[in-house]
């Protein structure tokens, strides 16, 4: 299928698909005239990358943790024990930033609430 299909299918803009096969995460087959060619299975890889975007991981982790992620109904799950350890140092890292933003938060509704009261 080409682009424009492939696009279709997974709500993906073209720009975007493009933008996952510049990062190394699809890698279409390209016909003589130069156009894209994608298989049945990049529906699914397109999908996997989508769920692994929402869940914070970079377009690099993306590329080393995909070829170790299996379907498991709406969810992805590790394949490979290295990634599931990648994976949880990525959960450590973003739960650690969350920390952060929401003590931050807290500080500036503290601020907020100082200047109404003044």
């Amino acid at each position: 299928m080409f682009i424009g299909e492939l696009s279709r299918r997974t709500g993906v803009s073209t720009r975007g698909l493009r933008y996952y096969e510049e990062q190394g995460l699809l890698r279409p087959q390209r016909r003589p005239s130069g156009y894209r060619e994608f298989d049945e299975s990049d529906t699914a890889t397109v999908r996997r990358i989508r769920i692994l975007l929402a869940a914070g991981l970079n377009t690099e982790l993306i590329r080393e943790v995909l070829p170790c992620m299996a379907d498991e109904g709406s969810i992805l799950a590790p394949t490979c024990e290295e990634m599931a350890q990648d994976l949880q140092r990525e959960h450590n890292r973003l739960s650690h930033s969350i920390e952060q933003l929401q003590a931050a938060r807290t500080m500036l509704g503290m601020i907020i609430h100082a200047g109404r009261s003044a």
